[in-house]
């Protein structure tokens, strides 16, 4: 689990988050939404340290990182994984070599041991004959998830993936939800996910936070925001006229199930 208390974090004298207090559980896809410039990014690099907060306080699993010594916080970050937007893979190295790169920076592992586990995780992402092929050859899809795999390698507790969806199809997106999802429940993690895809605010949104200017505007999961009377957020979350069309049909089929469950009570009296 992590809590994000209060947290403030401002640039040059400007206040970029403020008071920004969250619950991130164990076990569940927490996702972070909000236009550009809401403050999503600049939160999630205060959670994973990359920007230390002027004020409030990131807890680990009842740690205090904030206040954690440079040697403390470098072993909670041995406990995180992180899929980057871009992916972020070597173009020099291959598959094989990206993925275990992590395994060469903080482990003593055998070569044989390592590359086990390397297939292992390779395997976990149907990715089991990619090993000698370069970021050159595979596509966009194939890359993300290169670029997890290398995030769990090391068994993370913590996943943390800024825009995971960046720049993939409709259909390839769903299979990255999907297998970011299924990791999360297999290993336990707590998984933080910065996105402004609705896809993936439907699809795995156990919990939703969406910021807004800088602030904590709305908190829920996927099945409640549908039917949130936040205009902020449903000015951002309904944008399009396809979406709005999709809202309104949703509440109607709600209500219809509502009707008929009505009816049905008054059957079985």
């Amino acid at each position: 689990m992590i809590e994000v208390r209060n947290i403030k974090k401002e640039f040059d004298g400007k206040t970029i988050i403020e008071d920004v207090s969250a619950v991130m559980q164990t076990g569940q896809c927490n996702l972070i939404i909000g236009a550009s410039g809401s403050g999503k990014t600049v939160l999630m690099k205060c959670m994973v340290g990359l920007f230390t907060p002027d004020a409030g306080d990131i807890i680990y699993d009842g740690k205090n990182f904030t206040n954690m010594a440079p040697n403390e916080k470098t072993e909670v970050r041995k406990e995180i994984g992180m899929l980057f937007q871009g992916s972020a893979l070597f173009d020099s190295q291959t598959v094989e070599q990206n993925v275990m790169f992590p395994l060469n920076m903080f482990t003593n592992w055998t070569t044989r041991k390592k590359l086990d586990r390397v297939n292992e995780v390779l395997n976990r992402v149907n990715l089991n004959e990619s090993n000698r092929k370069f970021p050159a050859e595979l596509s966009g899809g194939m890359k993300k998830r290169v670029a997890l795999a290398r995030a769990i390698v090391l068994n993370p507790k913590y996943l943390f993936c800024d825009e995971p969806n960046s720049g993939l199809d409709p259909q390839t997106s769903l299979v990255i939800d999907r297998l970011i999802r299924e990791i999360t429940l297999e290993f336990n993690i707590t998984t933080v996910v910065n996105t402004h895809d609705m896809n993936s605010v439907m699809e795995i949104g156990n919990y939703i936070l969406y910021m807004y200017k800088g602030h904590k505007e709305w908190e829920g999961n996927n099945k409640e925001i549908i039917f949130s009377k936040n205009k902020l957020l449903n000015d951002f979350i309904f944008a399009s006229d396809f979406l709005q069309d999709a809202k309104d049909m949703r509440m109607l089929e709600e209500k219809g199930k509502i009707a008929n469950d009505r009816d049905m009570d008054e059957l079985l009296k």
